[in-house]
């Protein structure tokens, strides 16, 4: 019996509940235990990943995953180059792109988040010096870097995104915590240097940290707001009929 398609039109498939449990209970993770997640772990993760859809099957992907001292060394280059301004950016980034809707969601999550910190809103330094130490990958003994290769364009990217949604629920799937960080790809020469990659590799999407939950840290208690099924979706051509 194949379970994703036993139930009839009009009632859940059985798995239903699971992918309710799984998709809404990952969430970004910003404080981590030391303990390392175990290789075979890690494998098994990063080959469930490697499911994800992409157009034509072309998988335009690349994924680089740092632990131990090589974590140790990037995270260090990565502060480095955070504290002497070089940032170099594979995929542009401007506060621009943001609708005035994105910035109200964006404003309302960081509010969440620097309070369960207690960083007020005005203390800019106190954000600042976070932003920094993020950089270390909020404690987390390991990081992954994605790279769309190709020509990095908008649609490979688009098929790099899949596989970063995959990614991210297979890790929540084996009990492994998740965040990833758009400031740790703000750096790319700084990645491509220490991990000695040429940059052919691919153009830097985004960074993941990851490893098990500091289950103790107030950050780790936030939840992120979702927009309401009829702002971001139009069902054309439905009827209840």
């Amino acid at each position: 019996m194949n379970l994703l398609t036993s139930s009839s039109p009009s009632s859940p498939a059985p798995l239903s509940a699971h992918a309710e449990k799984l998709i809404r209970g990952r969430r970004a993770t910003r404080a981590f235990r030391p303990e390392p997640v175990p290789e075979e772990t890690m494998r098994a993760i990063f080959s469930l990943a490697g499911a994800a859809p992409s157009n034509s099957n072309a998988q335009p992907w690349r994924v680089e995953v740092v632990s131990g001292a090589a974590r140790e060394r990037l995270a260090g280059a990565l502060q480095a180059a955070h504290a002497a301004r070089r940032v170099t950016v594979d995929f542009p980034y401007s506060e621009d792109m943001y609708a005035p809707v994105h910035q109200e969601r964006r404003a309302a999550f960081g509010a969440q988040l620097y309070g369960a910190l207690g960083i007020g809103p005005d203390d800019h330094e106190a954000r600042a010096a976070y932003d920094a130490e993020s950089l270390r990958f909020y404690g987390a003994p390991h990081a992954a870097f994605l790279f769309v290769t190709g020509d990095g364009g908008a649609r490979l990217a688009a098929d790099a995104g899949a596989y970063l949604q995959t990614l991210l629920l297979a890790m929540a799937a084996y009990g492994v915590a998740s965040c990833p960080q758009g400031l740790l790809s703000f750096y790319a020469d700084a990645v491509r240097s220490e991990l000695d990659l040429p940059a052919a590799e691919g153009k830097l999407l985004v960074g993941v940290s990851f490893g098990y939950a500091d289950e103790t840290a107030p950050v780790n208690g936030v939840t992120a707001d979702r927009a309401a099924l009829e702002a971001v979706a139009t069902f054309h051509g439905h009827s209840d009929c």
